[in-house]
C-alpha cells in the first residue's frame, strides 16, 4: 500500500523592496544627480529614509520664479505684491529672490507628525528653503530673467567673479545681433582701421557702453549682496553661481572667494541694497562688425575687462594670466568666439570710482 501523498503551501516569500538593499553612499549619489530642489522636495516625502538623506545632497539647483521689489532691508518681511522691476537704473535693483515651490505646500513629514516637510517654504526664500540642506558644495541659483532692460536686438552678456568684492568682471556687448543671409558678403567698413571711430564719440557710443557697464556692475553687486545669507548658512559650500534664464549675466564664487568672503566685512553701498562697487580699471575693445561662427553677425562688438583698482582692494593678487583665463572663458558658443577677435583689438583704457 502506497503511503497517501501530502500537499504542504508553499511558505510565503517575503515581498522584498530591491532599492533598500542599496547602500546610502550610493543613494545620495542618485539624488546628487537630481540637483532641482523641487524634485528633491517631492523626494524627501517618498520615505522616512529619503527624508533623512535628501538634506546631505551635495549638488542643489535652484529655479527662482520671481522677483519682486521690496522697501527697507532685504531681511524685511517680503511684499508678494510689487512689480517685477526691469530696468535696474530706474529701480535701483531693490530686490529679493523669491522661489515659489508649491509642490512643497501640502507635503508632510513621513514621522506622521502633521508638520510641513519644509515649513520654511511658506517664506518663498531661497536662503530658507535651503536651509534644510546641510551639506551642500556645489549651488547654482537661475533668476527668471536678466536685470538690464535692453532693446530688442541688442546683445547684453556679462560675467563677474567676487569674493567678498569684485574680483573680475567681463561685459559683452552688440547694437545688435542678427542672421546674416547666405551667400551675402559684408564690405568691411571705411572707419574700421583697428582704431575706434569718430563718430563712436559723437553719436552716443560711448555713453551707450558706460551705460552697460553701469548698468551690469550694479546688477552683480546687487546679485552678491543678496547671497550673503545662503554663504553664511552653508559653510560646506565650494562653489555657487547665479545666472538668470536668459542668459544675460552670471556672478560665480569659487572655493577660495566663498573664504575670503566669509573672513571679510562685506561693504554695502549706501544708497541701496547691493555690495559697494569699488574703483576700477577698464580696458574697452571695439569693433564695428563682426561675422560669427552659425551666421550670427554682430554690430557694434565692445568687450569690457574690468578690474578693482589694486588701492582699496579685498579681491587679492590675481595674475594677468588668471584674468585672460576668466575672460576668454567667460562665454559659450559664437559669443566665446566674439570675445577672442575682440581681445585682438586695440585696448582703450578707463577709470571709474567707486560707488
Amino acid at each position: 500500500m502506497h503511503p497517501r501523498a501530502r500537499i504542504h503551501a508553499d511558505p510565503v516569500l517575503e515581498v522584498v523592496d530591491q532599492f533598500d538593499c542599496l547602500p546610502d553612499s550610493l543613494v545620495l549619489l542618485i539624488l546628487n544627480n537630481v540637483e532641482d530642489v523641487r524634485s528633491l522636495g517631492r523626494c524627501s516625502a517618498v520615505s522616512k529614509r529619503f527624508y533623512g538623506l535628501v538634506p546631505l545632497v551635495h549638488d542643489v539647483y535652484v529655479n527662482i520664479d520671481r522677483v519682486v521689489t521690496v522697501d527697507g532691508d532685504a531681511e524685511d518681511t517680503l511684499n508678494l505684491s510689487s512689480p517685477k522691476p526691469r530696468n535696474i537704473l530706474s529701480h535701483f535693483l531693490k530686490m529679493m529672490l523669491l522661489t515659489i515651490i508649491k509642490p512643497f505646500h501640502n507635503m508632510r513629514s513621513p514621522n506622521g507628525a502633521g508638520r510641513p516637510l519644509f515649513p520654511q517654504l511658506a517664506q518663498h526664500s531661497p536662503a530658507q528653503v535651503l536651509r534644510n540642506f546641510t551639506h551642500i558644495r556645489n549651488l547654482r541659483i537661475e533668476l527668471p530673467s536678466g536685470d538690464v532692460g535692453t532693446e530688442e536686438g541688442v546683445l547684453l552678456k556679462w560675467r563677474a567673479e567676487y569674493g567678498s568684492t569684485l574680483q573680475n568682471c567681463v561685459i559683452l556687448g552688440g547694437t545688435r545681433v542678427n542672421r546674416k543671409p547666405i551667400g551675402s558678403e559684408h564690405e568691411p567698413s571705411s572707419e574700421d582701421n583697428g582704431s575706434m571711430p569718430e563718430s563712436f564719440y559723437t553719436n552716443g557710443g560711448l555713453k551707450l557702453r558706460v551705460v552697460w557697464t553701469i548698468s551690469s556692475l550694479i546688477a552683480a553687486s546687487t546679485r552678491h549682496y543678496l547671497l550673503r545669507s545662503i554663504i553664511k548658512d552653508h559653510p560646506t559650500l565650494t562653489s555657487l553661481v547665479l545666472t538668470d534664464a536668459d542668459g544675460q549675466g552670471t556672478l560665480c564664487m569659487g572655493a577660495g572667494q566663498l573664504k575670503e568672503f566669509r573672513e571679510n566685512q562685506l561693504s554695502a553701498s549706501a544708497c541701496s541694497n547691493r555690495t559697494q562697487v569699488p574703483a576700477c580699471n577698464m580696458k574697452l575693445k571695439y569693433a564695428p562688425y563682426l561675422e560669427l561662427p552659425g551666421g550670427i553677425a554682430l554690430q557694434g562688438a565692445t568687450l569690457v575687462a574690468i578690474k578693482p583698482s589694486t588701492e582699496g582692494s579685498n579681491g587679492g593678487h590675481i595674475s594677468r594670466k588668471d584674468t585672460e583665463a576668466f575672460i576668454s572663458g567667460a562665454f559659450d558658443g559664437p559669443f566665446k568666439f566674439a570675445v577672442k577677435a575682440l581681445m585682438k583689438r586695440r585696448t582703450y583704457l578707463l577709470e571709474m570710482n567707486g560707488f
